[in-house]
Parts: structure tokens; C-alpha cells; sequence
């Protein structure tokens, strides 16, 4: 039996968030070449779907992947683009993980024609499903909005210097989302016990940029949550029930407020 490639819920609320990065699945003609390192894929956003328990309660759509970013990275374009460019990234297709450790054994990685079925088979299947959403629910509310949610460990020194702050928010510097509504989800997650930014390091991946349009009524938020304030320490990921239980308030209020500040902007315009 074929394993889903995502799972998908339907919701009332013109609100899509999107679990690009969650997916633990890893086909067995991939696994095998994979280096011992690999098998655990650290550079997973563990468990945040889990974490997001409060959204059916919002009236959200859900669209979950099944599959590893390590199969093909579904918050990357279709063309492999640099999103930050002269700054270190992950690619379409990663054969690297976060920390420069190769994925694969050596003569193992995947040649061009792999990647483009990888594509074809993975990327376009989420991506149809992620539009098709979007324009469903524009076409009964007026608009859309599209979360994308994420985490990272706080500290990869390969990809950024330092620690990151707790939330990180991205607009793609407002082309992605209405600079009110962006605003007003930021001052939220700042008036939270948790350090915050908008459109610092992570400013939104292809995800955001490609749907959010706000011209056409498609506002698009990414959170790059660290992965510090949900995880439990040690080896093996699991989220920690007292972290959660601190974070899910304030998640929740930012989504809340997306939805209002939202509602809000087309109620006045």
C-alpha cells in the first residue's frame, strides 16, 4: 500500500496552515543510501503539527506532509533558486544535512532525472494541494490567509550565527502578507514571554513568497519556531507537555489575530 504523500483537513475558516517540513517517511530505494547519520533525520520540524493541536478549534484547513525534507524540500522552488542568496542554505533536493554532514554514501546521491521524479512525485502533489486550497477558500471568504509553520533547533551555526529568537516571523518584508496584519501578529508574539522577530533571519521560504500575494487577497505568514521552546531535551525528539503547554497560548493567539486583524482589513476595505 502506497503511504499518503500528505494528509489534508478541510476547515471553515479562511485560514490554510501548511506542515511542509514534518514528514518522517523516507522510501526504502532512498534509505539505503543514505550515510548512518542520516537515518535519524535530525533537520526534521518534529512533531510541530502536534504542537498546532488548538487549530481544527480555529477553524483551520490542515495540510500535513508525509514525507522527509531529505526526499525533496517542499518549501523550495521547483527550480532549486537560492532564497538567501550569499548566505548558506538547504536545496530542492538536499544532499547535505543543516550541519554540512553529506546525506549520502559515497557515488549514492540522486542525478538529475532523480530529482525531477522526486519533484513530480512529492513537490507538485502538495503544492496542487496547497493551491487548490487556497483558491477554495478565497473563493468562499473573499480571501486567504496561509500560516506556515516551522521549526529549527536555536543553534546551527552553518546556517546563521548565534542562537535565534524563540519566533521568528516572516512576511517575506511585507510582499507576502498585508503590513498591518503582519504588524499586528508580531506585536502578539512580542508581547509574549518569548523573544520574537519579523523577517529577521528567516523571512519565509518558497512557500510564503510564491502564495502570499496580497493584491490578490492571499496573505502568507511563515513561523520558524525554535525548537527550544517545545522539545523535550535529549536524543530522541518528543515534545515536552510544559513547554507546550506555555507555547500553545501564545501560538494561538497569533493565529487568532491573523484571522481578526484579517477580517478586520476586508471589513474596512
Amino acid at each position: 500500500m502506497t503511504e499518503p504523500i500528505f494528509t489534508f483537513r478541510e476547515g471553515m475558516a479562511p485560514l490554510l496552515i501548511s506542515f511542509p517540513h514534518v514528514g518522517i517517511r523516507v522510501p526504502d530505494r532512498i534509505a539505503a543510501r543514505l550515510v548512518p547519520e542520516a537515518h535519524g533525520l535530525a533537520d526534521t520540524d518534529w512533531h510541530v503539527d502536534a504542537l498546532y493541536d488548538f487549530a481544527d478549534g480555529v477553524g483551520a484547513s490542515i495540510l500535513v506532509a508525509g514525507y522527509s525534507r531529505y526526499v525533496v524540500d517542499l518549501n523550495r522552488p521547483a527550480d532549486d533558486a537560492n532564497l538567501y542568496p550569499g548566505q548558506a542554505g538547504t536545496a530542492l533536493v538536499p544532499e547535505v544535512m543543516f550541519d554540512g554532514t553529506p546525506l549520502y554514501l559515497p557515488g549514492q546521491g540522486p542525478d538529475a532525472v532523480e530529482k525531477g521524479e522526486r519533484v513530480g512525485a512529492y513537490w507538485r502533489p502538495y503544492h496542487a494541494q496547497l493551491a487548490a486550497e487556497l483558491e477554495r477558500i478565497k473563493a468562499r471568504h473573499g480571501y486567504a490567509l496561509l500560516w506556515d509553520a516551522h521549526s529549527i533547533a536555536a543553534e546551527v551555526p552553518r546556517l546563521f550565527d548565534g542562537r535565534l529568537p524563540d519566533l521568528n516571523l516572516g512576511s517575506n518584508a511585507g510582499a507576502a502578507c498585508e503590513g498591518p496584519i503582519a504588524d499586528a501578529v508580531f506585536q502578539v508574539a512580542r508581547a509574549s514571554d518569548y523573544s520574537a522577530v519579523l523577517n529577521g533571519r528567516f523571512k519565509g521560504g518558497h512557500i510564503t513568497r510564491h502564495y502570499g500575494r496580497p493584491a490578490e487577497h492571499v496573505h502568507a505568514l511563515q513561523l520558524e519556531l525554535s525548537q527550544d521552546t517545545h522539545l523535550a531535551p535529549g536524543l530522541v525528539p518528543a515534545l515536552d507537555p510544559l513547554r507546550c503547554a506555555q507555547l500553545r497560548p501564545a501560538l494561538r493567539r497569533m493565529i487568532e489575530t491573523f484571522l481578526s486583524q484579517a477580517a478586520r482589513h476586508y471589513a474596512i476595505a
